[in-house]
């Protein structure tokens, strides 16, 4: 009877096995590897949406379906990834920080729910990083930010052309026919200005790499300059100039011979300093040429209220929550003048200080430093003209941190963790390490 019913249990096993098997390996193929890619990169940039039309529920199910989707498409795939020094120490040091801020959080189990979601939107990230080549991630970017600047532009025109009303519950105001701001589905002009600028660098990309036909690529830079415009961001302005200035100067060492580009990064270098210094000294020049002086304005009172909070915890922290739970100390006490708590500390710095602290920040700036020092230093020299794209996408979230908190949750931070997974992976020292131990 044992037996018999031993037998019973390998048989009914045997099936389940066989599908688990099945779906891994029809996960790992290129066709489903490539639209879970695309279905990835559409939801982390439209989870505002998303949340509005399903609510938290909804769209933490959606995240946990592609978390687990991901997962089998790399175990499918797993013969094919090298893993070995792949994922940067500095990623591993500013989770796992996350990850203990939880013993001393005074909101223990919001702390457990931010770094959870952070967890899974840096397992997105890695998901693009190992499971696609770069100019397979370029085109899941752009398939995704088309389908978002069509949508968000088609509301735009509905709301504020064809029924003259604003959305309200996805945030549009309709302000189309004055020539914005808009706000698209993506909840803020601020957030549309980034996702407008991401689209231009990878649909300029894609036009220079010949991933996509030259009429799809001059449509997509189109609609992403038309977002642009119409989103009348002040963040996103200044982003635009240093961009230009990073483009240009990447071309240029691109297209000097091996021999010079060590001098001309020097130089580079210093024309950065020194072009920060003169924009620091002429910042009320420059934020009145954008149109930034009112939003500046709002957030000196929110970061004078983020100094006292942050000086309580300087060192560690209140813990860490990603967006800010608005009904819980001491988010709850900072205030804006509409009237509303604020759901983000309007600069990655000033929020990361508040909670995780000095550590925290330290954290992010290396791991940001190094994941862009990689990037660059292989654009300048890769044959390979994708490989400018993760260079200057840190160069838009960075430039972006100064004004948003945007790198610290969802599409913005899995962006950046996948981009510095792929930096890692030309770069990393440990990647060296075999050869020199088999010397």
């Amino acid at each position: 009877m044992t037996s018999g019913y031993g037998h019973g249990l390998d048989r009914d096993r045997d099936p389940l096995r066989r599908y688990l098997s099945a779906w891994i390996g029809f996960s790992a193929g290129g066709h489903f590897s490539q639209a879970l890619s695309v279905a990835i990169v559409l939801y982390a940039f439209s989870t505002q949406s998303v949340r509005a039309l399903m609510g938290w529920p909804g769209s933490l199910a959606v995240l946990g379906t592609l978390v687990v989707l991901a997962t089998l498409s790399l175990v499918g795939g797993r013969h094919h990834i090298e893993w070995h020094g792949i994922l940067p120490v500095s990623l591993i040091a500013l989770f796992g920080f996350m990850g203990l801020s939880v013993f001393w959080s005074e909101y223990t189990w919001a702390t457990v729910g931010g770094v959870a979601y952070a967890v899974g939107f840096g397992a997105l990230g890695i998901y693009l990083a190992l499971g696609r080549d770069l100019v397979q991630v370029v085109r899941a970017f752009g398939d995704a930010l088309r389908i978002l600047l069509v949508v968000s532009l088609s509301l735009e025109v509905l709301s504020g052309l064809l029924i003259d009303q604003p959305i309200a519950f996805l945030g549009i105001q309709g302000n189309l026919a004055e020539g914005g701001p808009i706000q698209g589905i993506s909840g803020t002009r601020n957030y549309l200005g980034f996702l407008a600028t991401l689209a231009v660098i990878t649909f300029a990309v894609e036009f220079l790499t010949r991933s996509v036909p030259r009429r799809q690529a001059v449509a997509s830079g189109a609609l992403a300059l038309t977002a642009l415009v119409f989103a009348r961001s002040p963040a996103t302005a200044i982003a635009v100039i240093v961009l230009i200035v990073a483009g240009v100067a990447l071309n240029a060492l691109r297209r000097a011979p091996e021999s010079r580009r060590s001098l001309m990064q020097s130089v580079f270098a210093v024309i950065v300093v020194l072009g920060g210094a003169l924009a620091y000294a002429g910042r009320s020049r420059l934020l009145d040429a954008v149109d930034a002086t009112n939003d500046l304005s709002v957030r000196s009172l929110l970061w004078a209220r983020i100094r006292e909070l942050a000086a309580v915890h300087d060192i560690v922290g209140w813990g860490f929550v990603g967006q800010w739970p608005t009904e819980i100390f001491p988010y709850s006490t900072i205030i804006a003048p509409s009237g509303r708590p604020h759901e983000t500390g309007l600069n990655a710095f000033f929020d990361i200080w508040l909670q995780l602290g000095l550590v925290g920040g330290l954290l992010l700036v290396v791991a940001g430093t190094l994941a862009f020092v990689r990037s660059w230093i292989t654009a300048s020299g890769h044959p390979i003209v994708a490989y400018v794209w993760p260079a200057l996408v840190l160069v838009l979230i960075g430039v972006t941190a100064v004004a948003e908190s945007f790198v610290l949750f969802e599409g913005t931070l899995m962006t950046f963790v996948a981009i510095a997974t792929i930096a890692a992976r030309k770069r990393s020292w440990r990647s060296r390490l075999p050869q020199a131990a088999g010397r």
